[in-house]
């Protein structure tokens, strides 16, 4: 399977904070932002910005003098054989608080060994999470999470993918044409949500972002019942704008 060369804007995101905690690992004692800014060649604004989300997630900590320093989540996604209960508490807290921010069920979803599956999700009694009335592995042409996925594949890894998953037709609005569905994909742009109004199931509207991690393809996504519809395009830029710390974890 090859992916799609179209980096996208968390991905850039992603790089610009590797370089800033890679300045700030290398000063045991403390950075000030003046000299991150000076190590990084990052704008004074740009870095402002991305300190405070490292901040947020707690991969850097500020001492009393203002300096920067490793913060206690960088520590143990690092911690070798802790790392991957670490990593799973560290998603699944930022999965909650996102959840709470954009009012909508969340979901992180990677496309492993050729299959769609939901890693991990939050939802709640305000936040339904999706019915999965018809397998998800079965049906990327028609969800948000589906699309967002085979969008970064290439052309042969999608064909690969429909060979074994036929585009069966589950709402009205489903698309079934081959051809259709690889020009819409294509048509994307990589920073801009995927939607699914509807395509995988009636009453249903979500939105989902690429978070390409290495060599494995992923994305965040949120679902809404239909009645809430009015507010997916704003949740769906919350979402993209919430992706850069989720891939970030999954970078480190």
């Amino acid at each position: 399977m090859a992916l799609k060369p179209e980096p996208t804007a968390p991905f850039h995101s992603v790089q610009y904070a590797l370089r800033v905690l890679e300045t700030v690992a290398r000063h045991a004692c403390g950075v000030s932002d003046v000299q991150i800014a000076r190590e990084t060649g990052l704008p004074t604004g740009h870095l402002a910005h991305m300190l405070a989300m490292l901040r947020r997630e707690g991969y850097v900590a500020q001492v009393a003098d203002g300096a920067y320093v490793v913060g206690e989540s960088l520590v143990l996604l690092g911690s070798g054989g802790g790392r991957e209960e670490a990593l799973r508490d560290k998603l699944q807290r930022t999965l909650v608080e996102l959840r709470d921010s954009v009012g909508a069920a969340v979901y992180i979803s990677r496309y492993i060994d050729g299959e769609v599956k939901i890693l991990h999700y939050a939802d709640g009694p305000r936040a339904p999470k999706v019915n999965e009335w018809a397998e998800f592995r079965r049906t990327a042409h028609a969800s948000a999470v589906g699309k967002c996925l085979l969008a970064q594949l290439d052309h042969d890894g999608r064909m690969d993918h429909l060979s074994r998953h036929k585009t069966a037709r589950l709402t009205s609005r489903t698309i079934t044409n081959e051809k259709v569905l690889f020009h819409k994909l294509d048509s994307q742009p990589p920073t801009v949500p995927m939607l699914d109004l509807q395509e995988y199931a009636v009453g249903t509207v979500c939105a989902a972002v690429p978070i390409t991690a290495g060599s494995t393809v992923g994305c965040l996504a949120l679902s809404l019942p239909l009645e809430h519809a009015h507010r997916l395009r704003q949740a769906a830029d919350a979402l993209n704008r919430r992706a850069a710390p989720v891939l970030l974890s999954l970078t480190l």
